[in-house]
């Protein structure tokens, strides 16, 4: 079995791919690139854990359930949205394993068998495998949203790739929702790519000492003025380990550039 690679993928905007937009093919791009990630992998994964920036616990918590629920946690959105499925199976010896992993780093962790997948794993995952077929499980982001945290989660998770766990770190590459569709979105949006693309190419060392200080990157509390929706890619990269970051999606959405990250 071959080591798959990990992801950050990017999430959108609510339930944005199965409703109408305006313009009409906003999120098609996104959609599409969602769409191909299975058939580029060497083999098929035989589960993912997806790190959504839409879940946040004291410490790093996985989704336990045999069988999720999905929580709608957008608002304002049609009806219809609110109907969406996703029936994949959820693994709870994956779930096991990765406390396992995470105490074995000296991470303290728990396990949440109640809550369901959020919008963060079941709108992209939905678009990526609507087959439903691989299990799946959930992991939470850590309070307090340290980088270096997200970091060293990332690298007690590393094992599960090569185990065919398929590891994608869920969020958005610029989320400052009060600046889409505005002028200064664009400008703001780029100069904070251009970052991400120069630091996941590093070797791994200097690559994790910039991803600790990404605040202080041109325009990075401008992309971020919360950070959530740029933490799974932390943990992606410290899942990756030495291997190299490339940027293997980006486009223009609503006035700003957006990118998703694949290392390995």
């Amino acid at each position: 079995m071959s080591r798959l690679p990990t992801f950050y993928v990017p999430h959108g905007g609510g339930p944005c791919f199965f409703m109408d937009w305006n313009p009409r093919d906003a999120w098609e791009p996104m959609a599409r690139w969602l769409r191909g990630i299975e058939a580029g992998l060497s083999q098929p994964p035989k589960a993912l854990l997806v790190i959504s920036a839409h879940w946040e616990e004291r410490v790093p918590t996985v989704l336990a359930s045999a069988a999720p629920p999905l929580l709608f946690d957008y608002y304002g959105f049609p009806a219809h949205t609110y109907a969406l499925t996703w029936p994949a199976p959820g693994e709870p010896a994956l779930a096991a394993e990765v406390q396992a992993l995470l105490s074995a780093a000296g991470i303290p962790n728990a396990s949440d068998a109640k809550r369901g997948w959020d919008h963060g794993v079941f709108i992209p995952m939905k678009v990526a495998f609507p087959n439903a077929h691989v299990p799946t499980v959930q992991l939470s982001l850590q309070a307090g949203l340290d980088p270096a945290a997200h970091l060293a989660i990332g690298r007690a998770l590393a094992p599960l790739r090569d185990e065919g766990v398929l590891i994608l770190g869920s969020g958005m590459s610029f989320h400052n929702m009060r600046m889409f569709g505005s002028p200064e979105a664009l400008p703001a949006s780029q100069r904070f790519d251009a970052w991400i693309t120069e630091t996941i190419a590093e070797p791994h060392a200097i690559r994790d000492q910039q991803l600790r200080a990404w605040a202080q990157a041109p325009g990075g509390r401008v992309a971020h003025p919360r950070e959530e929706h740029l933490l799974p890619l932390m943990v992606a990269a410290g899942a990756a380990g030495a291997d190299a970051g490339r940027v293997v999606f980006r486009d223009t959405v609503l006035g700003a550039e957006v990118s998703a990250v694949q290392f390995g």
